[in-house]
């Protein structure tokens, strides 16, 4: 077995599981109404210097639970062959539903894991880590490994993380490495580690949203707008430099359901943004979480995607007006030292995101508690210091205390 070569393209291409269902081309799905047909994935792309040929939607396993192993099968029938997971996504269920689901079919598919590390992490804890997430995954390697949402250069270089990182590749326990991240100093890391050549791929949160570019046709009278140049631009140095980049957060909040009567059968709102992320030729794939096989069957109905046809354009524009005003731009790092008492603020909106818009709020109470500071200090605060601080209009002040409550106290409702 050559486990360094395309094995979920040959096994797609060979098995033809979907060919009979392959109706619907790019962006032409049926409305919310009718439940889409499977399509399965239509392209593959090659993941920068890693020479891996990846599916270009894929898998992110973030909030996959016990029992779930069917959503694994049935992405991998429709020719999904990239599972992102992390050792701290459902408190380790995710890793061992992945790694239930993809006994003996390891050849067939692509794996990554990752690890929060701070500066002072040890080499030894950070091996640590990773034998759990392969004994986890049931597997004695993962394709790449990242040093989960950093968010500064200390982390990043670490000495203690590069020798781990070659003491893993050394005994195969990895092939290759990558950094994630969608906090406020997410620019000055990656900079730094695509100037260290420290990373083969990195994985950011970028979506129509934070991109200059779509806002250049947008029609006048919003003014909450605040692009974010840098975004774009490190992308495209992560390009040049054959560092693979993979976007996670392309659903700009996710709030699929404010979607749903302004959708034909031209396709969907996540169509139209997936089409977005995977027209700029220097991404090279996306990650979402798909927590149903309906979400599956109609996320795939973008793969092969490259360019954003007028429909979608049309759905984006009215999602960027019906809610832009209330999504926090991920690595945006103008509400940056605002606080006092070092909330950090973007973390915590994107919290509250995962509770209010993804409708989870068991994982956004476990992504809330690995904070190294939370909102407490909003509590007995009168907001003023933070009142005037997003360029984007979103009301920090009315929800960072709102979001401690709500993912601290069970009984707290949705703010």
């Amino acid at each position: 077995m050559d486990q360094h070569n395309n094995p979920g393209r040959r096994k797609f291409l060979k098995t033809g599981a979907i060919a009979g269902a392959a109706s619907l081309l790019p962006g032409t799905q049926t409305s919310a109404e009718t439940p889409p047909e499977p399509t399965g994935v239509r392209s593959y792309r090659r993941l920068g210097r890693t020479n891996l040929e990846i599916s270009d939607i894929s898998f992110g396993t973030s909030r996959l639970r016990t029992r779930e192993e069917h959503l694994i099968h049935h992405a991998l029938d429709l020719g999904i062959n990239y599972f992102d997971s992390a050792e701290s996504y459902t408190s380790g269920q995710s890793e061992t539903v992945l790694g239930n689901a993809l006994k003996g079919k390891r050849q067939d598919v692509y794996l990554v894991s990752k690890t929060i590390t701070r500066a002072r992490t040890r080499a030894e804890r950070m091996m640590h880590d990773l034998e759990e997430s392969l004994r986890r995954l049931r597997t004695e390697y993962v394709d790449v490994y990242m040093n989960h949402a950093v968010n500064s250069t200390d982390v990043v270089g670490n000495p203690e993380w590069l020798s781990f990182v070659d003491k893993a590749k050394a005994q195969g326990k990895i092939r290759f490495t990558g950094v994630s991240g969608h906090a406020g100093r997410l620019i000055e890391c990656l900079d730094y580690a695509l100037d260290k050549d420290l990373i083969d791929v990195m994985l950011v949160a970028y979506n129509f949203g934070q991109d200059p570019k779509f806002y250049e046709g947008l029609t006048r009278g919003i003014d909450w707008v605040s692009t974010q140049p840098d975004l774009p631009r490190v992308i495209k140095k992560a390009k040049a430099r054959d560092v693979g980049v993979i976007a996670m957060k392309t659903l700009m909040g996710a709030r699929l359901n404010d979607m749903r009567p302004y959708e034909k059968s031209g396709g969907t709102f996540s169509q139209a943004a997936f089409s977005w992320v995977l027209a700029n030729p220097d991404v090279d794939a996306l990650i979402i979480s798909m927590t149903s096989r309906a979400d599956i069957n109609e996320y795939l109905g973008a793969s092969g995607n490259q360019q954003v046809s007028q429909a979608a354009r049309s759905l984006l524009d009215r999602y960027a007006h019906l809610n832009g005003a209330n999504y926090c731009k991920h690595a945006c790092n103008l509400c940056t030292g605002a606080c006092p008492y070092g909330v950090p603020i973007s973390d915590v909106l994107r919290t509250r995101m995962y509770a209010t818009d993804y409708q989870d709020v068991a994982f956004a109470r476990s992504e809330y508690a690995l904070l190294e500071v939370d909102a407490s200090a909003c509590l007995n605060c009168s907001g003023e210091p933070c009142r005037d601080a997003c360029p984007n209009g979103i009301n920090i002040d009315q929800l960072c205390a709102p979001t401690h409550r709500m993912l601290t106290h069970k009984n707290q409702r949705l703010a």
